[in-house]
């Protein structure tokens, strides 16, 4: 052979050798990433090949599966109340990528998690049966609030204190998920949505932070106590009236005038909710000691997974003196969800310690089978003292009985709460939001039940606008309905 037939020879080995490795990469690492893409169709029509598993919601399905006709996708997602729980299930849509626990168990709900898998299944690749996730949601509580908030734009949440379980999570206007399953019909119904000012889509109750107004007072007086900088709930403060943020010219105004918040203990701040007291007493604490104990309730989490990732709640991490006094009556850059507000009564309910919050109860196979308990791995961690819980509770107590919160009252249930109205817009020019953060306890079957509501808009009159007028009602709703 001679020297060019031999390096010809040589030349075409190695193209073959490289067609070779191209191919294999293709075939084992480009395919696998070709086969999980999300434009892939062939993956939507296995998906929707045969039902989905179900979300449960008190041992019944709140969500189904329908035949299709004339359609390479046999199925479609269906919804049982839909508006009345889309903001627990989100939506398994034909056409969208899917939300809410539809989307945190997608897999789990069509077969293809490895969690599901039996050795038979791996060794031919067949789809397991799907999977079913059992919430912790309380159909009663769900549907109060629901019913109470009405017309209103707004959210809830109800967590249990002793257990961490979310037992309600409504965001109002809401929308129903059915209206998204169909991919000849989505479309439509997408633009509408995304048109709509109210916003139906966005869930209030996780993912809309917005300033917490005097329900944040509750993190200030924690923080007090717990700082040692007042010992007890009644000592009186070191609180002038009118307080003047400092560096500025500018008063700290309170909603009352004649209520008697100079040098006010606590306890009677709470009750009037003294702005120049909880003002003061953060520039008193300084930032620092403040937002170290709102991350304690969980203020600054990147990572609040219920399973659903909420939005986080925030602190501010640069202030002046003045923007901390702000800060302390929840205005400024603190921003809140609901379900942050309802952790914060929770804990202070649960005797200073805070079970993680969760709305899923256990993730099972097709036949019920536990693959996952997350009652069981729920974790607790002590945010504040137990004698500081049961201070705030005390004083949380006075408010219902004869402070601002009087309309979240329960004949035979302890109520403590704390009520919130939070400036809107630039120089307040927009309607207030009105907040209502509380826990209930029965007096004669122990059941136990923290909330917090925010109404972002309604049709009240701007000077009716206030946590006891429209947030309290709702939480009332709620707690009845869960300690009954």
């Amino acid at each position: 052979m001679n020297k060019t037939i031999r390096r010809a020879s040589v030349f075409a080995l190695l193209l073959v050798l490289t067609l070779l490795v191209r191919a294999t990469w293709l075939q084992y690492y480009d395919g696998q990433a070709l086969a999980d893409d999300n434009d892939n169709r062939r993956n939507v029509i296995a998906t929707y090949s045969r039902p989905l598993g179900n979300i449960i919601v008190a041992g019944e399905a709140i969500t189904g599966s329908a035949r299709t006709k004339g359609s390479d996708l046999a199925y479609k997602r269906t919804y049982k109340e839909g508006e009345l729980y889309a903001a627990v299930t989100g939506y398994a849509s034909q056409a969208y990528a899917p939300t809410q626990l539809e989307g945190i168990y997608t897999d789990l709900l069509n077969g293809t998690d490895t969690q599901l898998k039996t050795v038979m299944d791996t060794v031919t690749g067949r789809r397991a049966d799907p999977g079913n996730v059992l919430t912790t949601i309380d159909p009663a509580v769900q549907k109060a609030a629901y019913r109470a908030l009405g017309g209103n734009k707004g959210a809830a949440v109800a967590i249990d204190p002793k257990t961490g379980k979310i037992l309600a999570v409504v965001s109002t206007p809401s929308y129903d998920p059915s209206s998204l399953t169909d991919a000849g019909t989505a479309g439509k119904a997408w633009k509408q949505l995304n048109a709509d000012k109210d916003k139906p889509l966005t869930n209030r109750a996780l993912r809309q932070p917005l300033p917490p107004g005097s329900t944040f007072k509750l993190v200030v007086a924690a923080a007090a106590l717990e700082d040692g900088l007042y010992k007890n709930v009644d000592d009186p403060t070191d609180s002038p009236d009118p307080y003047i943020l400092p560096g500025t010219v500018r008063e700290l105004p309170n909603e009352s005038k004649s209520a008697p918040c100079k040098n006010a203990s606590i306890r009677v701040a709470l009750r009037y909710s003294c702005n120049n007291v909880f003002g003061h007493m953060a520039v008193q604490l300084g930032q620092d000691k403040v937002r170290e104990m709102a991350e304690k309730f969980g203020f600054n989490d990147q990572e609040q997974d219920v399973p659903v990732r909420a939005y986080p709640s925030v602190y501010p991490f640069e202030m002046d003196k003045a923007q901390t006094g702000l800060s302390g009556i929840g205005q400024f850059d603190v921003t809140a969800t609901p379900l942050q507000m309802a952790m914060v009564s929770a804990a202070i309910a649960n005797g200073g310690k805070l079970v993680s919050p969760h709305m899923v109860s256990q993730i099972t196979d097709s036949g019920g089978g536990v693959v996952k308990d997350f009652d069981e791995d729920a974790g607790s961690e002590e945010i504040i003292s137990s004698g500081t819980a049961e201070q705030l509770q005390s004083a949380m107590e006075t408010v219902v009985k004869d402070g601002t919160g009087t309309n979240a009252l329960i004949d035979g249930v302890t109520v403590g709460g704390k009520t919130g109205t939070a400036q809107h817009g630039e120089n307040n020019s927009k309607t207030p939001y009105a907040w209502f953060t509380s826990y209930g306890k029965s007096d004669s079957n122990g059941k136990e039940v923290a909330v917090a509501v925010m109404v972002e808009q309604s049709d009240a009159a701007r000077s009716e606008v206030s946590g006891n007028g429209l947030a309290a009602p709702v939480a009332k709703a709620m707690m009845q309905a869960a300690v009954k």
